[in-house]
């Protein structure tokens, strides 16, 4: 079982900056790709920002500017800087895993999520 353990959420001003930090735990034989997706209230889940083990990056158009995804290949964890946190920012942020396990089979795992707080 692979499980996505996500940490970095909470309640934060406006303008300021926040970092996410996931992390799979379990058993595979390597990453095909890590990323973050939110979901704001009444809203449907979104791809935020996603990289691949040779470091290729993909960001939401809407808040490009914003994000820095990086990973930390010694311990398999990606991190998500979000910069000039805005009210609308307020959503919960799910880690997006893809994984080949023992099996060679692609598992792809969700984290359980972290909640993010904008205030104004």
């Amino acid at each position: 079982q692979v499980q996505p353990v996500e940490s970095g959420g909470g309640l934060v001003q406006a303008g300021e900056s926040l970092r996410l930090s996931c992390a799979p735990s379990g058993s595979f034989r390597e990453i095909k790709s890590m990323g973050w997706y939110r979901q704001a209230p009444g809203k449907p889940r979104e791809m935020v920002a996603s990289i691949t083990p040779g470091g290729n990056t993909n960001y939401a158009s809407s808040a490009k500017d914003r994000l820095t995804i990086s990973r930390t290949d010694a311990n398999n964890t990606v991190h998500l800087r979000v910069d000039s946190l805005k009210p609308e920012d307020t959503a919960v942020y799910y880690c997006n895993v893809a994984v080949v396990l023992g099996n060679y089979k692609l598992l792809e795992a969700w984290g359980q999520g972290t909640l993010v707080i904008v205030s104004s």
